[in-house]
């Protein structure tokens, strides 16, 4: 792909630019060590990398245009694009160089603190087995209809983004899942994009080791509805407080989903036991395979888009029904005798683990009990913590503490964090195991007959990141091996 610099610069923005307009672009990258003859390189300040540093080495490798905040030195030859925007101008810059891709499909965005990813799941799934072509961008994977591909964050950068989007026009799929975080709208790597349709699941504690305040949080998750164009829909969960926040400017049309507030999309649990949820639903029922109050969430905000996107209601539900959700989110785990139960959860925040042990609450026999294997992830958000430790001492009868994805921090200084949040009541039910596996393993055997066993924090993740290193790990496989 080869287009002409001047073919592919956005009008919209102010920027000074230098030298040759009449040059040829074979791509484009924000990372140097990637450039190759004829790219751009995209230099702009990250939380912890200056990319402006790296110009001259972009130059030597081939890049014929810098797209930087400021350049005081220029070296002859090479474009200058100079402007105070540089992510949101290299959003416009790859959607037209990416051929407008977004224009051609109907693209829908999800964001929120927790369900994120069962949300876009369930809906790829939905239209997938409807017949249609889908595309797939998750925390857990990116999709192509069939085709897998890894993912490495909730988001891609602004550029991989817009390539992905490319190859799913190729492929010809007629409709776009993605989860939308909010490091990816603060650092507007959805810019240039066209969504015809987004939601909101909720808004809880979490990342503000990023945003610093959950002020900041709520504003970047609602500049995404603030961007939305008129002829897309904004469809919020009214029943958390943040939901009618996201609708306050938005332009497209406003739609709403609750089971506890009048809303468009009302929904309503009839039964909830460990098969599933036999759920109404405005003026419809079924029963669908997925577990707990915040899956009747996820369900609702599913539903609901499929009838935007005008699907015929029945249908919807017919195939719905049938289906499981994402990989770790509440994924069960049976002992081979079929005495224990397992559960293996992406839950990594107060909220999301509570809802979860509400649910485990809910649906478990009376004499059973349940048994939480939790941890909190090095070099994030401090604050939650002790909120973590004692939402999991607090819904649950026994509670082992360990490390999840210590990074650079040392595990047990995570550890003596989350301890702060155990009171005196639950010290005598509460253990603390460094080691992530012997964790699991204590819990299983600790466990006695009709005992739940949740372990939380990791979910899908097949590793453990530990001094910059990635080890595999995985807690269902592991689970699965103890259980028998």
């Amino acid at each position: 792909m080869n287009k002409k610099l001047f073919d592919i610069l956005p009008a919209s923005f102010n920027a000074k630019i230098t030298g040759k307009v009449d040059v040829l672009i074979s791509g484009m990258t924000i990372d140097s060590r990637t450039v190759q003859n004829g790219f751009i390189y995209a230099a702009f300040k990250g939380s912890v990398v200056d990319g402006h540093q790296f110009i001259p080495q972009a130059i030597t490798s081939g890049a014929v245009c810098i797209v930087c905040e400021q350049c005081a030195s220029k070296q002859d030859g090479i474009t200058y694009i100079e402007c105070d925007d540089v992510r949101g101008y290299m959003g416009e810059l790859a959607h037209a160089f990416y051929g407008f891709a977004s224009d051609s499909l109907r693209l829908i965005g999800v964001t929120g603190t927790n369900g994120k990813t069962t949300v876009a799941t369930l809906l790829y799934q939905l239209l997938s087995g409807l017949g249609y072509k889908c595309g797939l961008i998750s925390t857990v994977e990116n999709r192509i209809i069939d085709r897998v591909l890894p993912a490495e964050r909730t988001t891609p950068d602004v550029i991989s983004l817009h390539k992905l989007l490319a190859e799913m026009k190729l492929e010809q799929c007629e409709y776009v899942f993605m989860e939308v975080s909010s490091h990816a709208l603060d650092q507007k790597r959805v810019a240039g994009l066209k969504f015809d349709g987004a939601i909101f699941t909720n808004l809880t504690h979490d990342h503000l080791d990023y945003h610093g305040t959950m002020l900041n949080y709520i504003i970047a998750k609602k500049s995404f509805f603030d961007n939305l164009p008129s002829d897309a829909f904004a469809l919020v969960n009214v029943d958390d407080k943040n939901g009618s926040v996201m609708l306050q400017n938005t332009k497209a049309r406003k739609l709403t989903y609750a089971m506890h507030t009048m809303a468009d999309y009302k929904a309503k649990i009839i039964e909830n036991t460990v098969h599933g949820l036999h759920l109404r639903i405005n003026d419809r029922e079924a029963f669908f395979r997925m577990i707990g109050d915040f899956n009747a969430y996820n369900i609702t905000a599913v539903y609901g888009t499929a009838v935007e996107l005008g699907i015929e209601k029945d249908e919807i539900l017919a195939l719905l029904s049938g289906l499981r959700g994402a990989v770790g989110r509440f994924e069960q785990v049976i002992s081979s005798d079929g005495a224990k139960f397992g559960i293996v959860d992406y839950a990594h925040t107060p909220d999301a683990l509570k809802n979860v042990l509400q649910t485990i609450q809910k649906v478990k026999h009376t004499s059973s009990q349940v048994i939480v294997v939790i941890g909190c992830g090095g070099d994030r958000d401090k604050s939650k913590r002790p909120e973590m430790a004692k939402e999991a001492c607090e819904l649950s009868d026994k509670v082992v503490l360990t490390s999840d994805n210590p990074r650079s921090e040392d595990p047990d200084s995570i550890l003596d964090d989350m301890e702060a949040g155990v009171d005196e009541a639950h010290r005598a039910s509460t253990i603390r195991i460094t080691d992530r596996r012997q964790a699991i393993k204590t819990a299983v055997m600790m466990a006695q007959q009709g005992d739940i066993i949740l372990v939380a924090g990791k979910g899908h993740e097949d590793y453990q990141e530990i001094k910059g290193k990635k080890f595999p790990f995985d807690d269902k496989k592991i689970l699965q091996e103890y259980l028998g």
